[in-house]
C-alpha cells in the first residue's frame, strides 16, 4: 500500500463481537487484516449503545501504535438473514401496516437482554411500547440502555403497542426524508 499508515480510510466488514458492558468490541474487515477495535464512544457518536454480532458495518479506521481502531461508524446493516425471520407477534398483522408505521422519537424505559424484551416510551406519551430482542437484532442492535434515545416504528399488536423497528435517534432524520 502506497498510502500513509496514519491516514484514515473507510473499511467494510462484520462485527466480530461487541460488549456494551466492557465498552468495546471488534470488527473483521472484508479485506482481511488485523481485527479493528470498535470503542463504545465511537458507536455512541453514531447514536447507538450496542451493535449485533455479525452485523455488516462500514467504519473509518486509523492505524495507531496499539493497532487498528475505528474512529467513525458510517453505517450499520443488520446481520444477514435476520429480516426474514418470522416473529409470532407480527404473523397476523398486514405487512403493509408494519411497513407504513410512522417513525417516532422514543426513549428506552428498560431493556433486559436475558429476558429478551423491554419497553420504550414514545416522546410525549406515557404508554409503554413493547420492544422484543428479535426486533433489535433485525435492526442491527443487541442491547438498549435505560434513557437511550431511539427512533421506532410502532403498531398495535397482540401485546398492545409494539416496536416493529428500532433505529438510532439520528437515523430518523435520514429514513423519512
Amino acid at each position: 500500500m502506497a498510502h500513509d499508515d496514519t491516514e484514515a480510510q473507510r473499511v467494510l466488514g462484520k462485527v466480530k463481537w461487541f460488549d456494551p458492558v466492557k465498552g468495546f468490541g471488534f470488527v473483521i474487515a472484508d479485506e482481511g487484516g488485523p481485527d479493528i477495535l470498535l470503542h463504545a464512544n465511537v458507536l455512541r457518536n453514531f447514536g447507538q449503545s450496542s451493535v449485533a454480532d455479525q452485523a455488516r458495518i462500514e467504519v473509518v479506521v486509523q492505524r495507531t501504535e496499539r493497532g487498528v481502531q475505528a474512529t467513525e461508524v458510517v453505517r450499520i446493516e443488520p446481520p444477514e438473514g435476520t429480516s426474514q425471520l418470522p416473529l409470532a407477534d407480527f404473523e397476523e398483522i398486514d405487512p403493509e401496516i408494519i411497513q407504513n408505521a410512522a417513525l417516532e422519537p422514543a426513549r428506552v424505559k428498560w431493556f433486559d437482554k436475558a429476558k429478551g424484551f423491554g419497553f420504550a416510551n414514545v416522546f410525549g406519551s406515557n404508554d409503554d411500547v413493547f420492544v422484543h430482542v428479535e426486533v433489535l437484532r433485525r435492526s442491527g442492535l443487541s442491547d438498549l440502555q435505560p434513557g437511550e434515545a431511539l427512533a421506532i416504528r410502532v403498531i398495535e399488536g397482540k401485546r398492545g403497542r409494539m416496536a416493529t423497528e428500532v433505529n438510532a435517534w439520528e437515523t430518523a432524520v435520514h429514513l423519512d426524508n
